[in-house]
């Protein structure tokens, strides 16, 4: 789970130096990390409405052989086309991978489920927490070739490690819906307000972060810091979520996934507006508040949906709600690349995340309302 959510939403620090390598405009570049994150979330979701059909060992095994193909293709791939087709690959196996592990974890408990995800959970945590400064050492140290070929080998590793430790549950295994069954269900699944208000929410609750991924590390250097310093602070919002994946599972065990989902969404909405302060200590602050959020919104979503919907159609409904996550990501890295580049500041990029952190809210806010 550490290098499923940690590399794509690195992309904030790939824009500059793949930028000077292969001799493309940033705001052009960001286009490539929106097919990325496309489909990470919606040809993962794909993968997952399908995927409670095949032995997950064998999905995560193939997303592993992936990620190894692909680990030394920037020496061969150079133009733009090249590096979406190859960032299109990366983001289907990391989501993929993400899926299988996120949806069957859960299937293992019954009563503190909500605790065993935020445990598991804490991969994506240590991810967004390690993999921006890494990848801002491994580039500065090796290039970006180099770099890319070492970081996705030890990512081929891991998956496959992750791939013949992972299985559902023996009584969960092998779903029996055929595939014009899951359509069916999927048609009739759409048709529901609350699938309607929840899947337009789960997409915001997602996007907030993939904007603020696309300006925060130039922010934080605008404010003071160094290069390193402002990536690492990006980081410590991925580091202090490791809290909020943790606790957040336990409290949703005492309180419902519900409340302690929208408590979370609370915090990220409060981190966002102290983003628009020029005072690192107030930042600062921001930061552990956009965590708390990130941690909670990212580990509560399965609770959530699984409390609303059930769990056997596990990596279906989460695969699901990755389309809506997807939909949004192929706007956000260049919406948030544009609203800096063309405004010359932050504010316009603050408030867009501001005001997509506020939509989420409300939104789920009224999906989920008993009764």
């Amino acid at each position: 789970m550490v290098f499923t959510f940690g590399t794509p939403l690195s992309y904030g620090i790939f824009r500059e130096p793949f930028s000077e390598a292969f001799g493309i405009a940033p705001v052009t570049l960001s286009s490539v990390f929106s097919v990325m994150l496309f489909t990470f979330f919606i040809g993962s979701g794909a993968v997952g409405v399908f995927a409670a059909r095949i032995p997950a060992r064998a999905v995560i095994v193939t997303c592993a052989a992936t990620a190894g193909l692909i680990a030394p293709s920037l020496y061969v791939a150079e133009s733009y086309l090249g590096l979406t087709v190859v960032f299109a690959l990366l983001g289907l196996a990391l989501g993929t991978v993400y899926v299988l592990l996120a949806s069957i974890v859960p299937r293992w408990f019954d009563e503190r489920r909500g605790a065993a995800t935020g445990l598991i959970f804490v991969g994506n945590g240590l991810g967004l927490f390690l993999l921006p400064p890494i990848w801002q050492s491994v580039i500065a140290r090796f290039g970006v070739r180099r770099g890319f070929l070492l970081v996705m080998s030890v990512t081929a590793v891991a998956f496959l490690l992750a791939g013949l430790a992972c299985r559902r549950p023996r009584w969960a295994d092998g779903s029996t819906a055929t595939t014009g069954e899951l359509l069916e269900w999927v048609g009739e699944l759409a048709g529901t307000r609350t699938f309607k208000l929840l899947f337009v929410g789960i997409a915001l609750a997602f996007s907030w972060y993939q904007l603020l991924a696309a300006f925060a590390i130039d922010l934080f250097a605008a404010r003071g810091l160094s290069a390193s310093a402002a990536s690492t602070a990006f980081g410590l919002v991925g580091g202090v979520s490791i809290i909020s994946r943790i606790g957040g599972g336990y409290i949703a065990d005492e309180v419902g996934a519900r409340r302690a989902f929208l408590a979370s969404l609370g915090c990220s909405v409060a981190g966002v507006v102290l983003l628009f302060a020029s005072q690192l200590s107030v930042l600062a602050v921001g930061v552990f508040l956009l965590g708390l959020g990130l941690g909670g919104t990212a580990t509560l979503y399965i609770p959530l949906l699984m409390g609303i919907y059930g769990t056997d159609k596990d990596t279906a409904i989460v695969g699901l709600f990755n389309v809506a996550a997807g939909i949004s990501a192929l706007a956000m890295p260049p919406l948030g690349t544009a609203s800096v580049a063309y405004t010359d500041g932050y504010a316009v990029a603050v408030a867009l995340t501001f005001a997509v952190t506020v939509a989420s809210f409300c939104l789920i806010t009224v999906g989920t309302r008993p009764g």
